[in-house]
């Protein structure tokens, strides 16, 4: 039952670099994680190899424990980096949990609460004409909760971002495409937290009321005076989270409800432990859930035992937004599939994913950069 390993794996994956991490037993059960720390895996690779030292020898079981000592052993706690590590290692010791059982993680988080999960789509079409025909053809196709977003741009790619032609494009085409698909449609936006509050709540301001029913990261999440701000000035629910590594980053923006949709990356956050407490203090807000989730198969699964295993969750992510995933076939066992705009709840020991380790030791790590946007002036805005 003791850790006898940590490994952790920085790979190319489809379009962008996973941080895979497994976790081995002496008496030959392992488990696997992954953080999501996007962009710096390298640095999170570290931090793995700082934590290993210390875990081997541990006791897998002791989950709550582990997580307290790698939160603060290092006197210097919290931060992106150090919490995604810790998230994978938590992942991976779930796993580990659910197998040496023979139950899914969700039975080990107090059991399902549904038998399947719903999902969200996503459209990056540009906000013309375009945005409409995408989202009427994922309506076509069966999908009731459809995100536009404005993360657009591939790796590396650098681009000038007007903010307010920008307002002015989108809160256009926005009440045109309510028209278009009605109010059974749940629409949101992602601004991927370019504007400030000003520009979001013009933003918000512009558009009939009713037009969309959330409105995702507008600004940047470090103040929540900002956020406060921002919500005397909008009825439009918000949804943020997504950038959060503690239950302590989460804790003013729902004891003061300035969010409506809880945006949980449980590889972000701390792992499936400290996933599980930020839900808990959302439902005594009456707050949904509304996971992150843009990266790999493990991500995806761990985020769906816990989306299974609380009673507040709204819809989930679903990662990659490309159709091909053939990368993701190629590599990982059993990765969990959406299905009609769910998925199904997982009744396989663990996370119910595996990962080919061989292939995986043949994949390379390859060096990226989100992409890059200037204002008209050239200084630097947020993707």
């Amino acid at each position: 039952m003791k850790i006898s390993n940590v490994i952790a794996y920085p790979v190319w994956v489809g379009h962008r670099n996973l941080c895979l991490v497994k976790v081995e037993t002496e008496d030959g059960l392992y488990g696997w994680g992954e953080s999501g720390v996007s962009g710096r895996e390298l640095a999170v690779a570290g931090a793995v190899e700082h934590f290993r030292d210390f875990l081997i020898g541990k006791d897998s079981r002791h989950i709550g424990a582990l997580w307290q000592e790698m939160y603060r052993g290092q006197y210097f706690e919290g931060g992106r980096v150090l919490s995604g590590a810790i998230s994978a290692i938590d992942i991976a010791l779930w796993d580990i949990a659910g197998k040496r059982f023979d139950v899914p993680v969700h039975e080990l988080l107090g059991g399902a609460q549904r038998h399947k999960i719903p999902c969200f789509a996503t459209s990056t079409a540009d906000h013309t004409q375009d945005l409409i025909k995408d989202v009427k053809d994922l309506v076509s196709k069966g999908w009731t909760v459809v995100r536009a977003t404005v993360g657009d741009g591939g790796a590396g790619d650098s681009a000038q971002w007007d903010v307010r032609k920008a307002i002015a494009q989108t809160t256009e085409i926005l009440p045109q495409l309510r028209a278009e698909v009605g109010h059974e449609i749940v629409i949101g936006i992602d601004m991927h937290h370019r504007m400030s509050v000003a520009e979001a709540a013009a933003f918000c301001q512009k558009m009939p009321e009713g037009t969309i029913d959330f409105l995702e990261e507008p600004i940047r999440q470090q103040t929540p005076g900002a956020y406060k701000a921002l919500r005397s000035m909008t009825n439009i629910p918000f949804a943020i989270g997504e950038e959060w590594a503690s239950k302590w980053d989460f804790l003013p923006y729902l004891e003061n409800d300035l969010t409506n949709f809880a945006r949980i990356d449980v590889c972000n956050v701390g792992g499936l432990t400290e996933a599980m407490k930020v839900a808990a203090i959302a439902e005594a807000h009456y707050i949904d859930v509304m996971p992150h989730d843009p990266l790999g198969p493990i991500c995806s699964a761990a985020t769906n035992h816990m989306c299974a295993a609380i009673p507040n969750l709204s819809w989930t992510e679903i990662a990659p937004y490309s159709a091909d995933k053939s990368d993701h076939d190629r590599l990982f066992i059993n990765r969990p599939i959406e299905k009609a705009g769910y998925y199904e709840v997982s009744d396989k020991p663990g996370l119910g994913v595996d990962v080919r380790e061989d292939l995986i030791k043949d994949q390379t790590f390859k060096f990226w950069e989100i992409p890059r946007r200037y204002k008209p002036d050239g200084s630097f805005t947020n993707w």
